[in-house]
């Protein structure tokens, strides 16, 4: 009888197969993860400054002003640029209607978008 030591030539080269694809299958999860962690961030940042713009117009003494606006604003180091549509809605009598949204200033894509509403300046 002739005893066998090891693993053959074939086997070592199935295994050595096997881990490299699932090398490069946990490097393009890696990858991945990374972009979405960086595109979460982003889109988190675009939310709380569209949230604090929110807050500043329900909660300013004298409401916006009907019609269209638009601007730029800063927040934790990168610009925003926001826009508003205010309108009085004939279905809620005694108030206003705040559309907004805002997106990341160089990003066409990714910005988040509001609907308000508050009363009516007398």
């Amino acid at each position: 009888m002739n005893r066998r030591n090891g693993f053959t030539l074939i086997e070592m080269l199935v295994a050595l197969a096997i881990f490299a694809l699932a090398a490069l299958a946990l490097l393009r999860m890696e990858g991945a993860s990374i972009s979405r962690t960086a595109d979460l961030d982003r889109r988190l940042v675009v939310e709380v400054t569209a949230r604090n713009l929110a807050a500043e117009w329900l909660s300013d003494p004298v409401p916006p002003a009907l019609g269209e606006d638009s601007g730029v604003v800063e927040n934790a180091g990168r610009r925003f640029a926001w826009s508003r549509r205010v309108d009085a809605p004939e279905a809620f009598p005694g108030t206003i209607r705040i559309l907004m949204a805002v997106r990341e200033v160089g990003q066409p894509s990714g910005g988040v978008s509001f609907e308000l509403i508050r009363t009516a300046p007398r």
